[in-house]
């Protein structure tokens, strides 16, 4: 008789009848191989998940309402018609827009935490705060998005009709005038101290009046509690056009079409004031995935022509103004120099 049938058994080795009837044996392991290695080519076969696959996080790091909100809540809708998917934006406030940025700059580098970076939380801050735990270019710069001018502006009543007047008056004059800002470090006392260095004045010569934001510092000069201010044009647009404040100058190099009759500051003599300017900037986390950044670059071109978003920059009196990522970076690294300059001659350092 035969030994035992065991069923259910299974074999080591398994039969087939080749040619003339006889039996070849192969490993079931190779059977086992051949099958992983086809099911290998179907999957190497699938495309690859196209950038974006899902919601992208773009990360404010200043209030609601700010100009970091303002041109994040800009920027989302007509991207997001671009790329298909939705970008949910975050306020993450807090030391100066230190705190946002850095949690975009710990981030996944895939594309999906983004960052709208602003003039203050990646020129002034890492310039003037030398224990900031992020350097400006320790991110992916993917394009510039806009610049918010700065214009200089005394009370309508005031005697300084034009810049020189008010050169004048500081330079005879020194520490009888002052001057309001949103704060010690801001762009607005960093830009009149540069004011002052071009009048070849003294860093006192003008008294600096801080205040607790945008808003106040116009307020200020509205209300005489200051000589005049040097502060984002959106902040004090109303005010000039309503005719309660005097704009002396605009510190770009082209005048603003809200005020076509106030010169810049090349016009009057003073081309260096043009390095002081806002501006927002869509940046990522450090070595970002290249298909991403390839795919915004695509978009942020796509969003520069498009009519509503331009007209929705120009209504908080801002400009449109994109540019590739190696412009971005180097109109950043322009900026941190500029500040990093300043405090440095003014011995000005944030703790």
């Amino acid at each position: 008789m035969d030994g035992p049938h065991i069923i259910g058994h299974v074999s080591p080795e398994t039969n087939d009848q080749g040619p003339g009837g006889h039996m070849r044996k192969y490993p079931i392991a190779a059977y086992l191989i051949a099958g992983l290695v086809a099911g290998l080519g179907i999957f190497a076969a699938l495309p690859a998940l196209a950038y974006p696959e899902r919601p992208i996080s773009l990360i404010a790091p200043f209030t609601p309402g700010g100009d970091s909100d303002l041109s994040a809540r800009n920027l989302a809708p007509v991207a997001q018609r671009q790329l298909g998917q939705p970008i949910v934006v975050l306020n993450k406030p807090g030391a100066s827009g230190a705190l946002g940025s850095q949690q975009v700059k710990d981030a996944t580098p895939d594309g999906y935490t983004l960052l709208l970076a602003r003039v203050a939380s990646h020129a002034v801050l890492p310039a003037l705060k030398k224990n900031l735990a992020y350097k400006w270019n320790d991110f992916t710069a993917i394009g510039l998005l806009e610049l918010n001018p700065i214009v200089c502006v005394v009370n309508a009543d005031s005697p300084y009709r034009k810049l020189d007047d008010l050169k004048r008056a500081i330079t005879t004059q020194p520490r009888k005038l002052n001057y309001s800002t949103a704060g010690i470090g801001t762009i607005q006392q960093l830009g009149t101290q540069l004011l002052l260095q071009a009048f070849q004045a003294a860093p006192d010569a003008a008294t600096h009046v801080p205040y607790k934001g945008g808003g106040e510092v116009a307020l200020a000069v509205l209300a005489k509690e200051v000589d005049f201010s040097c502060l984002n044009f959106p902040s004090a647009v109303g005010l000039i056009q309503g005719k309660r404040l005097r704009a002396l100058v605009v510190l770009m190099p082209e005048r603003l079409a809200d005020l076509p009759d106030v010169p810049t500051a090349r016009e009057v003599g003073y081309p260096q004031l043009e390095a002081v300017v806002g501006w927002s900037a869509l940046v990522g986390p450090p070595k970002m995935d290249q298909a991403a950044l390839a795919k915004w670059v695509e978009t942020l071109q796509a969003v520069a022509q498009d009519a509503g978003w331009r007209a929705a920059i120009q209504k908080i009196g801002s400009i449109p103004r994109i540019l590739s990522p190696q412009e971005t970076e180097r109109f950043m690294g322009e900026q941190y120099e500029t500040y990093a300059r300043l405090a440095a001659q003014l011995h000005l350092e944030l703790k």
